[in-house]
């Protein structure tokens, strides 16, 4: 948040400059934020870590001088927001971009990002202009990716504010309804985690598990108890095959968030990789009694089941995950699968030929459409 601090001035000589410059020292400067999380990530990383930290929602001179240019310093905060939105949105012609997350300066550049790449622009330019713009996670709505068993965890960011009295948001999350119900404001090195995460995840999505690594590690670093960057930490030692340190990681984990349902997922991974067959299956019905919305308890399960050839129980499985959500290709690629291995090829493409409707870019379901249309003979 925008804070401000007076310039005090000495003691000795407060009285003999009161009588010539009158209220001098009652003026105010802005606290820098940036400077101020800068220094708290110096003590909270290793210094090899802390060297590549940068602050998401630091502005270079450059956009400053646009700013300065263009947006009036004067009016109330009602004001001066609507400026920053026309600004952001008419000004620079903001696009939706789900890849990459960007910061402030590189969502000015681009014109375009995703809801945390908006947010950290907003919030830069609002404490320029002398706002009190904070982070805020939406704790009704976030987002899974899955891939080979795993959930990949990111959360959902909006921009908050105090305007007379009341607590605005401000998003940036096209084609779905702002019915949020659950805001949870959170500190600027949370907001850097999330940052952090986001990045982590991308490269884990995009198989850059070296380049994910010192993002998540960051991340952790910033916000110990923060699960989605615990998550997915745990999924890059998992895959590089440090499958003790993701069990110890991720056990850790449960004790903060007992519910979690990514943790509890890529747990019963981790143990089944380790041979703890047994305790997998407890974390897996432990999900479901849990009643989560989340479809990769079914893929999961459903893929369990196809391993070991039991196509009825794997059909069922995935059937429940459509029944969870529709709209995610990863349900529609395990349909795929199964109806590939009970014989059904019409069935199989029609779920491809879905789960590319739903991403284009899918790499899988990209392999299995070119595989199924291959000519045969």
């Amino acid at each position: 948040m925008m804070l401000y601090r007076p310039n005090v001035c000495s003691s000795a000589v407060l009285l003999g400059l009161l009588s010539i410059f009158g209220a001098a020292c009652s003026q105010y400067e802005p606290f820098d934020t940036a400077e101020h999380v800068r220094e708290r990530s110096i003590e909270r990383l290793p210094a090899e870590l802390a060297g590549q930290v940068r602050i998401p929602f630091e502005l270079s001179e450059e956009v400053k001088a646009d700013v300065d240019s263009l947006l009036s310093p004067t009016g109330d905060d009602k004001k001066k927001v609507q400026e920053i939105v026309d600004y952001i949105f008419t000004g620079l012609g903001l696009q939706y971009s789900l890849l990459p997350t960007r910061d402030a300066d590189e969502t000015y550049v681009a014109r375009a990002g995703n809801c945390l790449s908006f947010v950290n622009l907003f919030v830069a330019i609002g404490r320029h202009q002398r706002l009190n713009p904070f982070y805020v996670e939406v704790e009704d709505y976030q987002r899974w990716n899955y891939s080979d068993g795993v959930v990949v965890s990111r959360g959902h960011i909006v921009a908050g504010m105090t305007v007379d009295g009341e607590l605005r948001t401000y998003d940036f999350l096209p084609y779905k309804p702002k019915s949020y119900k659950k805001f949870n404001p959170i500190d600027d090195l949370t907001a850097m985690a999330h940052y952090y995460n986001n990045l982590g995840a991308e490269a884990l999505m995009n198989d850059q598990v070296e380049v994910a690594e010192p993002y998540l590690r960051i991340a952790n670093g910033l916000a110990p108890d923060f699960h989605k960057a615990m998550n997915n930490l745990g999924i890059v030692l998992m895959r590089t095959g440090r499958v003790a340190e993701t069990v110890v990681l991720y056990e850790r984990g449960l004790e903060l968030h007992p519910d979690d349902v990514p943790l509890l997922n890529n747990l019963a991974r981790a143990y089944q990789g380790s041979g703890r067959q047994q305790e997998a299956m407890v974390l897996l019905d432990r999900m479901e009694a849990l009643n989560q919305t989340n479809p990769f308890i079914f893929l999961y399960r459903g893929e369990i089941a196809l391993a070991e050839d039991d196509t009825e129980a794997a059909l069922e499985f995935m059937r429940q995950a459509l029944r969870t959500d529709s709209e995610i290709p990863e349900v529609h690629l395990g349909l795929a699968k199964v109806f590939i291995a009970r014989g059904n090829l019409d069935r199989a493409r029609h779920h491809v030929e879905r789960a590319l409707k739903l991403d284009a870019t899918h790499d899988e379901a990209r392999r299995y459409a070119a595989m199924l249309n291959r000519p045969v003979g």
